[in-house]
């Protein structure tokens, strides 16, 4: 009738961490056995485990709003240009004068989006990698 499915060869399960239930890849979780076993690198130095510079894994607040921040502004202009042509579309297009001007500047952000974002690539992969653990 039903036939069991064997189970899938080479496929490894996340381990979650047993104080915050988040599952993260196994370099995030700190080595050990008792109390630090299956803890992430953050609630391992939030209880007091382990300390900030056992665990390279490990983002202080800082290091990730500054890795936030530094993100959000390299996706800055392709997200604002898709906003301006979802406006424009839903809405821009029934206003006379302010609708070509609006479309030429959608225009122009469109295909200097990808030149700013390639030329930018050395300069934010080097800001990263000094925001990396």
């Amino acid at each position: 009738m039903l036939k069991e499915k064997p189970p899938l060869v080479g496929l490894k399960t996340m381990p979650t961490c047993r104080t915050c239930n988040q599952t993260y890849d196994e370099s995030q979780f700190i080595g050990g056995i008792g109390p630090r076993h299956l803890i992430c690198a953050r609630c391992g130095v939030e209880a007091g485990l382990v300390e900030e510079n056992e665990t390279p894994q490990f983002f202080s607040d800082e290091v990730a709003k500054a890795r936030i921040s530094l993100f959000s502004k390299r996706y800055r202009l392709p997200m604002f240009t898709g906003a301006g042509w979802i406006l424009f579309l839903t809405l821009g297009r029934g206003i006379e004068l302010w609708s070509s001007i609006f479309l030429g500047a959608l225009v122009v952000a469109t295909l200097a989006a990808p030149v700013l974002h390639f030329l930018g690539s050395t300069r934010f992969n080097a800001e990263l990698s000094k925001l990396s653990p």
